[in-house]
């Protein structure tokens, strides 16, 4: 039987920060964060080149209730930060797992890891190594979902894959809403008009003028990543 080819060359792979804390949704559940580094290695051992943004809520959120009295460039500053713990947690565990890996930040950290050069990051993707991106876009007022998109434009990736606990995008909240129905396929503007929560606004509109394809999916599903990548469809795809 032959084996079927990725559809996707390059990825980047948006996890949130609150799935790494599991149940007790604060800090890093080990065995979590080992069934995502298992998934991540079955995307990898097909070929493709996978870049990862994670988010840093499992710690801190420059816009959580605990930082509502906050300046709001501190509190943004802190979520850096917190995306940084978060991707050095990640490296490890995909080490320890067989897969190479290098974290890059947007801000200069050095004794921690390496400042972004998209050229650099490329460099690596293309010798088959999981590049980290930490530390968003590097500054405050943007989300991690902004940064994934940013950082997926500058390394020329081919899709933005967030990886969630839904089943792709809804109307209405599912874990609240009982009739709510999910879009197998969107357009960016109907993410825009209809103010779906896919990704915040800047991060549409920036996929939008890029022509680079988004599809929301349940991480948690074992084997979703590899299916998505060899061209199954999962979740919700957003296009123009």
């Amino acid at each position: 039987m032959p084996v079927k080819k990725p559809r996707y060359k390059r990825i980047l792979l948006k996890l949130s920060g609150e799935s790494l804390a599991g149940k007790s949704k604060f800090g890093i559940d080990s065995e979590i964060a080992q069934s995502f580094a298992k998934e991540i290695r079955k995307a990898v051992n097909l070929g493709v080149e996978v870049g990862i943004v994670i988010g840093g809520g499992n710690f801190f959120r420059g816009l959580s209730e605990g930082a509502k009295h906050m300046n709001r460039v501190t509190a943004d500053h802190i979520g850096m930060l917190a995306t940084v713990m978060n991707s050095l947690t990640l490296s490890d565990v995909l080490l320890r797992n067989g897969i190479k890996t290098r974290v890059m930040t947007a801000n200069s950290m050095p004794d921690f890891a390496e400042p972004f050069s998209h050229a650099k990051a490329i460099e690596y993707l293309e010798n088959k190594q999981v590049v980290i991106f930490g530390s968003g876009t590097g500054n405050p007022y943007f989300t991690t979902d902004t940064a994934a998109v940013l950082k997926a434009v500058e390394i020329k990736a081919d899709v933005v894959l967030k990886g969630t606990r839904v089943d792709g995008v809804y109307n209405a909240d599912p874990e609240k809403v009982e009739d709510a129905f999910k879009f197998d396929k969107l357009t960016y503007l109907d993410v825009i008009k209809k103010g779906l929560q896919v990704m915040d606004m800047t991060a549409i509109t920036l996929s939008m003028d890029n022509e680079l394809p988004i599809i929301v999916f349940n991480f948690n599903e074992p084997d979703n990543l590899k299916k998505i990548v060899l061209g199954e469809h999962i979740g919700t795809k957003v296009e123009g």
